[in-house]
């Protein structure tokens, strides 16, 4: 009657000895992690603290200084001065008609390419996928003579051309996002099992109400994923809406933030508040898809 108590008496010191010797790992381990978190955030946290401080006081004092005043006014100015709810409209005409048509070409791709067997399907992948190697600053010159003579109907263009236009800023970005997400969303559709499509034969869908009813709602957790990193991709754009759009009054909040910059002088704490609140809407962008975003980058890394 004793042997079971001594023997789950002498098993215990052995388990807390185990948990005791794994501690220190543990601890190195978040160590390592706060030391690197604070080092990616401290840029952040020093544009902020350098956006709340007068440019006086760092002027004064120094920006690596501690003293002075505090407060809001450089949001204020760089809020009225860049005039970002006009510029912020004109990103988002850009940045959502790219998203939900990229997405949308790419999921219709990597179905095709995924969930049929036909003899060109590896190929057309890599051909979308091999777009990514291309580095964009080596097509901008042809691309540039290519805008400037592609006709556009008057109707949704004033100069009848694809340059300066909306239309042709979300047409390269479509352009160059569509391969990666092609990419990833047909490794996703290739997990899905085969019965499914079986099944909606059977229940008389064709291929596209397969697509639209049956495929694509189990695809929400990558698109969601997707959808935010294209949405900060695209957002942080700057190179090409300053080579391919003219008018300033056009350009997306990325190239506004220049109109904080003086010809021989630059307040650097109003650029920071300026840069602070450009970034915001990626932010909220990101905590609202957080939890579909992880779901979607820690798909299958459990399987097997």
């Amino acid at each position: 009657m004793t042997t079971p108590a001594a023997t789950t008496t002498g098993t215990t010191p052995l388990a807390v000895t185990g948990r005791r010797k794994r501690r220190p790992g543990r601890w190195l381990l978040h160590a390592f992690l706060i030391t690197t978190s604070l080092i990616w955030l401290s840029p952040i946290l020093w544009a902020l603290y350098t956006a709340l401080r007068p440019y006086g006081d760092t002027a004064k004092y120094g920006y690596v200084s501690i003293g002075g005043s505090y407060g809001l006014q450089n949001f204020i100015t760089a809020w009225n001065r860049v005039e970002i709810p006009k510029f912020f409209l004109n990103t988002m005409i850009v940045v959502v008609p790219a998203v939900i048509l990229t997405l949308l070409l790419a999921s219709m791709v990597a179905f095709a390419v995924s969930r049929y067997s036909w003899r060109f399907n590896l190929l057309l992948l890599m051909l979308f996928t091999a777009g990514n190697l291309l580095p964009q600053q080596v097509v901008i010159t042809p691309l540039y003579r290519m805008y400037l003579a592609l006709p556009l109907p008057r109707l949704v263009s004033d100069n009848g051309v694809f340059y300066d236009q909306y239309v042709g800023i979300i047409a390269i970005h479509v352009a160059f996002q569509l391969g990666f997400c092609t990419f990833v969303l047909s490794n996703y559709m290739k997990t899905l099992p085969k019965e499914l499509n079986e099944a909606a034969v059977v229940d008389g869908a064709g291929v596209f109400r397969t697509f639209w009813e049956v495929i694509l709602p189990l695809c929400r957790p990558p698109l969601a994923a997707l959808a935010t990193l294209q949405f900060t991709w695209i957002y942080n754009d700057f190179f090409w809406a300053l080579v391919l759009m003219f008018t300033g009054d056009k350009r997306p909040i990325t190239s506004a933030l220049n109109g904080l910059k003086g010809q021989f002088f630059t307040d650097n704490n109003l650029v920071a508040a300026g840069s602070i609140i450009v970034a915001l809407p990626t932010l909220i962008v990101f905590f609202v898809l957080q939890k579909q975003f992880i779901r979607g980058l820690t798909l299958g890394s459990t399987k097997g």
